[in-house]
Order: structure tokens, then sequence, then C-alpha cells
């Protein structure tokens, strides 16, 4: 069986009887028996071959929905309603959601089979996968190397073949750095086109969720399926939902500006930089107009982001107190001892590392030094990028500033795996949508991936341009 690489060709397949969905769904999950690279904390093997047999029947008799034939997996911070949900953290290791996540009910509705859940940094906290409670993941690509995170389960799951499409949650490039270092499709939605209800929130005004893929027409469809407005999430925007999937055709030649300071920068890896000069050029002898653009907040954008989102972290993982639900360590007496030992025990190292960061950020007498200035920079941030989408149609810049790293290399180091994110951070501070695709590799074959940015809500246009990137690499 030829491994599908589309919802299109797993369609086209069954039409031909090529193979029937339980079938799709088996080899799956022999790939996952094979070796999952560390991606699924669970798989739902009896499940998912039973809703197989069900959705089968259902395409046989041409009322399948839209979604029919796509085998996906979801970030373990998605709510699947009696199954379990635990952000890859001790603290939430026994806790069965009582509820769907938007998303989840949305993706069922159009007759997805969800697979398993997938390993993640804790609390959607890293850039690399290397915080999970469950272990680490390894990239399909070179399995002495990182994915990426912190949704590296997912990344990892679609670029090794366990299953045709991920979900995962972005909140400063936890989408688009592992579909990058994993050589797949990663969309960060425009902040409020998705509804966050039903995921665990790391930083609310930041997290978005989204889908990794293997092209860009299944990202656009997943997109269609799960955008637009939800009652139970009151920072979703209103405005009616595109036909993404049906309208990737883009015409005209394009304005698309890169960020000088970006591709200048001393962190970026020669052959990326190299990789990029080559995109640069194709793009030109395609007819586009490619510009430089200044942005001279580059330095800014870890510090506001961090500022922000441990702040917000801190005020969101208080509810997890060994009371209420989750995990309560066995040694705790009291009130004040249940807390302390219950958190203590339950969070690792990097989920403490920011609540206290953002604890502290929030305290007395340096609140306005730092949360209140990180919210200024925020606003600088988004105007500037505004700003420059004014005169773009586009803005285009590597993803990474490095291929994968190896597993370990970095873990010793916050601060130099802080600095994974420093290109995708913008996006998310500033609320605009970005994809992250795999146009290039080096010279030892590891997948880079480059960065395209478009204006708020403007998925259908930077979806249509994405996908011509892609047939054209």
């Amino acid at each position: 069986m030829t491994s599908p690489r589309s919802l299109k060709e797993v369609k086209a397949a069954l039409q031909a009887h090529e193979y029937s969905l339980p079938e799709l769904v088996a080899r799956y999950l022999e790939n996952i028996r094979k070796d999952d690279f560390g991606a699924f904390n669970e798989v739902y093997a009896n499940e998912a071959l039973e809703r197989a047999e069900e959705i089968q029947k259902k395409i046989e008799a041409g009322s399948g929905g839209k979604l029919a034939g796509m085998v996906i997996g979801l970030k373990d911070n998605i709510s699947h309603k009696d199954h379990k949900v635990t952000a890859s953290s001790k603290i939430l290791e026994d806790f069965t959601a009582v509820y769907n996540a938007t998303v989840t009910e949305r993706l069922l509705h159009e007759d997805a089979i969800i697979i398993g859940r997938l390993n993640c940094d804790e609390f959607a906290m890293g850039s690399s996968n290397e915080n999970s409670a469950f272990g680490i993941v390894k990239n399909p690509n070179a399995s002495d190397r990182v994915p990426g995170g912190s949704s590296g389960g997912s990344a990892a799951a679609v670029a090794g073949d366990l299953c045709l499409a991920a979900l995962g949650s972005d909140t400063g490039g936890s989408i688009r750095q592992p579909a990058a270092y994993c050589g797949v499709v990663g969309l960060k939605p425009t902040y409020g086109r998705v509804s966050r209800y039903g995921l665990l929130a790391y930083a609310s005004s930041f997290d978005q969720i989204g889908p990794i893929t293997h092209c860009v027409t299944d990202a656009a469809l997943l997109l269609e399926v799960m955008a637009g407005a939800d009652a139970f999430d009151s920072t979703l925007d209103s405005r009616p939902v595109p036909e993404y999937s049906e309208s990737l055709k883009s015409s005209g030649k394009k304005r698309i500006g890169y960020l000088k300071e970006v591709v200048e920068s001393e962190g970026l890896d020669p052959e990326i930089r190299a990789q990029f000069e080559i995109l640069k050029q194709e793009l030109t002898d395609a007819g586009h107009e490619v510009f430089p653009l200044s942005f001279p907040y580059l330095d800014y954008l870890i510090p506001a982001y961090y500022v922000l989102t441990t702040a917000e972290a801190s005020s969101n993982l208080a509810r997890y107190d060994g009371i209420h639900y989750g995990y309560r360590s066995p040694e705790a007496k009291g009130i004040e001892s249940t807390y302390f030992k219950s958190r203590s025990e339950g969070f690792g190292p990097e989920v403490k590392r920011r609540i206290m960061l953002g604890t502290f950020v929030l305290s007395s007498g340096y609140y306005d030094a730092y949360y209140a200035q990180g919210q200024k920079v925020r606003r600088i941030i988004k105007e500037a990028t505004q700003k420059m989408l004014s005169e773009a149609d586009f803005l285009l810049l590597p993803t990474t500033p490095t291929p994968a790293f190896k597993i370990g290399e970095k873990s010793d180091d916050p601060i130099t795996m802080y600095l994974q994110d420093i290109f995708t951070v913008q996006a998310n501070l500033a609320g605009i949508p970005a994809v992250s695709l795999p146009l290039g590799k080096t010279s030892e074959g590891l997948p880079i991936g480059f960065q395209l940015m478009g204006q708020p809500f403007g998925e259908a246009e930077l979806l249509a341009f994405s996908d011509v990137l892609m047939n054209n690499k």
C-alpha cells in the first residue's frame, strides 16, 4: 500500500478499491507498533478500526462528511470526551475529558477518524518535545534529533506516516517550528479564527489550534471545518468562514517582503540562508516582487513574548492545585502542603520555571516594569507588522534559525532553547496567520521550513499562495 499524502489520494484509492478504510487504519496502526518515535501518548486502536468500518459504509452510501477517510491525531492538550487529556504532564496523568473541544466535535461531525492522542512538551511549554512526562519524541528524519515543540508528537506522527494529519496548538511557533523540523506543513490561523474551547490553556491571548499535514489542501480543508463562531469562545471573530479548500488558486504577481534583520542575523544557519536566497530568486524569476523590509524589533520579540506568556501561564496553571482535579501528592497534609507538594511533584522543571517567571513579572513592584511594558512592546510589534503588510501581500522568512538539533544538545540552556522561537513568535504577538512550508533540505538531508505570514483573517490568500510554492518546489 502506497502511503497517502492527502485526503484526495485516500478518496481516490477508496474509489478504486485499492484498499478499504479499515485497511488504511490497520496500516497506520502497524506503523505505530513498529516505531511511533514516541509520538503517541495513547493509541485508540480498536476504536479507530470500528469507526473506520462505520465511515467506510457512509462513503459507500455517498453520505460521508468532508473528512471521511482522514485519519488524524490530536495533540494531548485538546479535549476528547471520555478519553484522557493530560497535556503530557504528571499533574493530569489520570484525567479524563468530560466534553469535546469544539475542534474535536467539528472533526467528528465531518467523519474524521481520531487514531490517538499525541505527545507534546508539558502544557505546550517547549521547543523540542523533551519536556514531556511521557518521554521525548524523536524526529522521523533523524532519530538522534528533536522533532521540535511543543507539537512535536503531532509533527512526528504526520512525517513518520503514523496518521494522515494531526492537530497542534501554536502559542509562539509550536505548530510551525516542529513542522519545519519534520518536513511537513504547519498552519497557525489568525487569533480568533478557531475556537479554543476545550484546549488546555498555556497563554490565552496567544494560543491557537491548527493543522499539521503533508499538503496545503488538507490544511485548508481542516481549517475550513474547524473555523468559525462558537458560543463557548467569546474571543472568536464572527465573520463567515470561506471555503478555503475550494479557493486554492492564486492569481497575479505578489509583493513579498522579507525581514532583512532576519536574513542578516548571525544566528541564521548558513545553509538555511543559502536556501532562502535560492527561494527568493525563484520567486523573482516567476515575476513576483521580492524586497527587503526593515523590522528593528527582532531583539525584542523573545523578551516580550516570554514576559507575557509566562504571566498568562502563571494565572492559567493556578487551577492545578491538587484539590480540584488531577494529581495530589500522597504526602500532602493540609491545604498549604497539598498545594506545595502536589504542584512541586506534578509539574516538570520547564513548567515550574515559567510559572515562577510569570509570577515574578505579575508581582507587586514589578508589574509595571515587566508585564505592562511587555504589553506596550506587543502593541508596537503588532503595528510594525501591520505596516509591513500594508506594503507587501506576504512576509517571507525562515521558520527556524537552524535545522533540527540533536536530542539533549540544548536542554541545559533555556535561553538558547527559547531563541529557537525567534522567527515564529512575531505572528503570535501580532495575532496574524502564518504557515510553515517544507521547501528545502540541508546537505545532511534535514528538512528546512520557510514561513509565510499574511493579513489577519487572510488565510484564503495565504493558503492559495502556499499551494503555489509547494507545487513548484
